[in-house]
């Protein structure tokens, strides 16, 4: 059997509507389900919910033969022991910089300057502000992160965005966008190896429902 981790919410959303154009479906009710390790209707493939920050190391240390991480949990965890054979185009989001309303960032973020940035992703906020020739001090946080600037925490934050909703309200704005966000198909290196057979097709299959909702979602911005 073939164990892929992912994590709950939006990815596991997506994912599921990936595996079903793959002819894998899930229960309805699994992303409201507590059990941690979730069936499908194919015998040969089960889930393995995890945080999101842990889907690499599950991967990497052969609790899961494949799973499905984001490109800013990628870039934290180094890639080390996985291979990323795939870009699913799920999971659509930017990294950027936030602040408060009427931090002069512009002023801020010039070379040989120095900020405070709350962020959980510190390798990613340290190298893009080092490409800057700023100096940061980097406060890890785990969780409301959107607090940071407005108790004094710090001046700015990294954080994911989508919508920006959940920045305006909290009194904050995005000052610049570091990357795009998108999660990628990742797999146990040993296990492509050892498990190629029943890794393949599934890679395939996944690979191409990509491509054909990324076609379709062209098509439909472009009607």
């Amino acid at each position: 059997m073939l164990t892929l981790a992912l994590s709950k919410g939006r990815i596991l959303e997506d994912t599921a509507g990936l595996l079903a154009a793959c002819g894998i479906r899930l229960d309805p009710e699994a992303g409201k389900s507590r059990q941690l390790i979730l069936p499908t209707d194919d015998p040969n493939l089960r889930l393995l919910i995890v945080r999101a920050s842990d889907v690499p190391t599950y991967v990497q240390h052969g609790a899961a033969d494949l799973g499905i991480a984001g490109r800013d949990v990628m870039l934290e965890h180094g890639g080390e022991g996985v291979y990323q054979p795939v870009d699913l185009g799920i999971g659509c989001c930017r990294l950027s910089v936030a602040t408060r309303q009427g931090f002069d960032y512009e002023k801020a973020a010039v070379s040989g300057k120095r900020l405070r940035v709350a962020t959980k992703f510190v390798n990613s906020a340290r190298r893009h502000f080092a490409e800057k020739g700023v100096h940061v001090d980097i406060i890890k946080l785990y969780g409301s992160m959107e607090l940071a600037p407005l108790v004094g925490l710090a001046d700015a934050i990294v954080d994911v965005v989508s919508t920006g909703g959940t920045l305006r309200a909290n009194g904050l704005v995005e000052v610049e966008p570091i990357m795009p966000i998108s999660a990628r198909l990742i797999v146990n290196q040993a296990a492509l190896k050892m498990r190629q057979p029943e890794l393949a097709p599934l890679i395939a299959a996944l690979e191409k429902a990509a491509h054909a909702q990324s076609r379709q979602g062209q098509e439909r911005r472009e009607a």
